[in-house]
């Protein structure tokens, strides 16, 4: 059966400047929103906290939801045809903290829309612009909109 991979990613603004990562990918190095899978056991703002943590080092507080995309990748490289549901949130930055960034993440960066707009052939995928174009255009929705069932924090015991 046919799934799409669940991500999540944050947008993040600071004095008029986002924060991004530049990574290494398949393709070469990108610019992408700190961004991840869903792991199991988490909740989708579970999941946008530690990612941001994990690829920039920043604490993270979302406050609502920006938009999900839907996006599909063909790696002219490997063939890889992945597609992707990502959940996008926006928020607060926080304490930005002395530890080492995810393995492939070069360097958490703040850029400039300018800035941002002058690399587009270096982002990671077309959504990046997408999500800073629709969190200036004001697109949100309440967190209250989400919901998590408890089940899902459950570690399957088995018998």
């Amino acid at each position: 059966m046919w799934k799409p991979s669940v991500t999540v990613a944050a947008v993040i603004e600071r004095d008029g400047r986002f924060l991004l990562v530049e990574e290494e990918t398949s393709e070469g190095v990108r610019f992408n929103q700190p961004a991840g899978h869903l792991d199991p056991h988490e909740s989708l703002e579970q999941a946008v906290v530690r990612e941001t943590l994990e690829e920039t080092a920043h604490d993270f507080t979302p406050t609502a939801l920006v938009g999900i995309y839907m996006s599909r990748y063909l790696s002219q490289r490997t063939g890889l045809d992945i597609t992707y549901l990502s959940f996008t949130f926006c928020g607060e930055p926080g304490a930005q903290h002395d530890r080492p960034l995810d393995q492939g993440i070069l360097r958490a960066v703040w850029m400039s829309y300018d800035e941002l707009l002058s690399c587009k052939e270096k982002h990671r995928s077309p959504s990046v612009l997408e999500r800073v174009d629709d969190y200036l255009a004001g697109k949100r929705t309440p967190l209250s909109f989400i919901s998590t069932h408890s089940s899902v924090y459950e570690v399957a015991v088995n018998g």
